[in-house]
């Protein structure tokens, strides 16, 4: 099947697929690559552009597979690199491309970098490649200095030296199964050149950069308190580090390389997506932003901003594996996300949170730019609240003391048909249990369960996803706001493909149009009803 253009990732519909909970194709409970090589054929149906699939290397999994210990290699649970490779061609036979996670901030204690940093000892070339520092106070107790990793605590782990005592401290600005690497090294730089390379020649498409904007640091690792808010942010040498990997890309020709970028100002957000540096990064900010008109469109309007002047496609985005999935954001009193407001365990109502996902999905897949899915969305799935601790496996909630409960909510294994667990997510006569419990209330979420249903949360995805490749003025980055009623969004797209998105307390009225293309729930008595969005044809 051919590819659409070339520049794809500027309107592509990205897929992105968690394997460990996509689909087990082996019966062992965890998704796999021989599950995702059988539902190829349901992605295809569904109408993606592309694959994104999460970390599947070698790792001790104490982050989900985000602790690499080989960035070459596939790690057993999820199958083998010959495996990966054949996936990657059977994904361009179906006519879907493919972009693999690469994770540059940092690797697992188990890499083997790491393991030869600390037997080496201080002051060896191998601790260089880290960043091994010596504590401060009177015996070396104390952390070089007052960071905190993102997952709560610390963000040193103090090694021992082999006679007991209390050796050098290294950084982890996540789990301490996950030391951070020196980008000031150049042997770092020159093995991720190659690792990208390596990925390349086996005919990935896209490159997906985890934490893309923590990789340099500064080198004085000065305490937050000394006046510098970020110190491993936005450096001069990070940009040259984007810039060198874009060139390797654009050896390859049409390949994308995308950012994971958390960043509150839109400018030096915008700084990445110069010509020579990245080709997109993710917009948290439509993510996080409340359910309501003004914000929304002030969102946008500054997305928009920001990616017109480096001329990059601005990125939609409305859930994916660290964020509670928006069925159920979208259902409570306060219906925003960022990573310090999670709201674990807030009070949601599902119906309300469905209405407003359907309607929130045509919005995302009516603007100007590229559109993630990550998996479930299609499906309607709420975040998984009832997990009972035992059961949770997320660093955050073990290095939080269950303060913070984590991201196994999002990450629940997919259901794809049956009445009961583990909904076809293993393959029939399987006695292993899915690695996260699924609900007992899922029956009707499954893939097969919505398959014919012309209402389902399935079908108004797949209906959406036809005509977004069907419709020209789709595929341009113009974007025109039309008059509105006040809680209504209201804007054209090209010469005559219009989106009306009502997120008042009331109906309104369609502006003129000739054609109904889609809506996201029925309409009543020819008014847009609250929380639904309708896809016109304007005159």
């Amino acid at each position: 099947m051919p590819f659409r253009s070339d520049r794809w990732w500027r309107h592509a519909v990205i897929y992105q697929v968690y394997p460990r909970s996509f689909a087990d194709g082996n019966g062992d409970g965890i998704g796999d690559l021989a599950g995702i090589r059988t539902r190829l054929p349901y992605l295809a149906e569904l109408g993606v552009d592309a694959l994104w699939f999460s970390p599947w290397y070698p790792s001790p999994m104490a982050d989900a597979g985000y602790d690499i210990a080989d960035h070459r290699d596939i790690d057993p649970v999820f199958g083998t690199l010959a495996e990966a490779e054949a996936l990657l061609a059977e994904a361009h036979e179906a006519g879907l491309r493919s972009i693999v996670d690469v994770v540059p901030n940092h690797c697992s204690t188990a890499h083997p970098w790491f393991v030869e940093a600390v037997a080496a000892g201080p002051g060896s070339a191998a601790r260089e490649l880290f960043w091994f520092r010596p504590g401060r106070g009177e015996h070396g107790e104390l952390p070089p200095n007052d960071w905190q990793s993102i997952f709560g605590g610390p963000a040193w782990t103090r090694t021992t030296n082999p006679d007991g005592t209390g050796g050098e401290w290294y950084l982890h600005l996540f789990a301490p199964e996950q030391p951070d690497f020196n980008w000031a090294n150049p042997k770092v730089r020159e093995e991720f050149e190659q690792i990208l390379r390596f990925w390349l020649d086996r005919g990935v498409d896209g490159i997906r950069i985890d934490s893309a904007a923590l990789l340099c640091k500064d080198p004085e690792l000065p305490d937050f308190a000394a006046g510098d808010p970020d110190p491993y942010t936005d450096r001069d040498e990070l940009h040259e580090i984007y810039r060198s990997w874009r060139a390797i890309t654009d050896e390859y020709g049409d390949r994308a390389l995308i950012g994971e970028i958390w960043l509150p100002d839109t400018e030096r957000f915008a700084r990445y997506l110069r010509r020579d540096e990245l080709h997109q990064a993710f917009n948290f900010d439509f993510l996080g932003c409340h359910w309501d008109a003004a914000a929304l469109r002030r969102c946008i309007d500054d997305t928009l901003a920001a990616h017109r002047p480096v001329d990059a496609p601005a990125t939609w985005v409305l859930s994916n594996h660290d964020v509670v999935r928006h069925v159920t954001r979208y259902g409570r009193a306060d219906t925003s996300f960022a990573l310090d407001h999670r709201q674990h365990r807030a009070p949601t109502d599902r119906m309300l949170g469905t209405r407003r996902a359907r309607a929130a999905a045509l919005l995302s897949l009516a603007l100007p730019g590229a559109a993630y899915v990550y998996q479930g969305d299609e499906l309607g799935l709420p975040e998984v609240e009832e997990l009972a601790d035992e059961v949770r496996q997320d660093p955050m909630f073990h290095r939080s003391g269950g303060a913070d409960v984590g991201r196994d909510g999002c990450r629940v294994p997919l259901p794809w048909a049956g009445r009961q667990a583990p909904y076809g997510f293993s393959p029939a006569g399987s006695d292993a249990t899915p690695w996260l419990p699924q609900p007992a209330d899922w029956a009707a979420l499954t893939a097969q369960a919505q398959r014919d249903d012309p209402d389902s949360m399935l079908a108004l995805y797949r209906r959406a996803l036809a005509i977004r490749r069907a419709t020209p003025e789709l595929h341009d980055d113009r974007l025109d706001w039309l008059d509105a009623p006040p809680g209504a969004l209201t804007f054209r797209r090209g010469a005559g493909f219009g989106c009306v998105v009502n997120l008042a307390a009331a109906p309104v009225p369609l502006p003129t149009h000739t054609a109904v293309l889609l809506t996201s729930g029925p309409l009543a008595d020819g008014l847009l009803p609250p929380d639904t969005a309708a896809w016109l044809r304007l005159r």
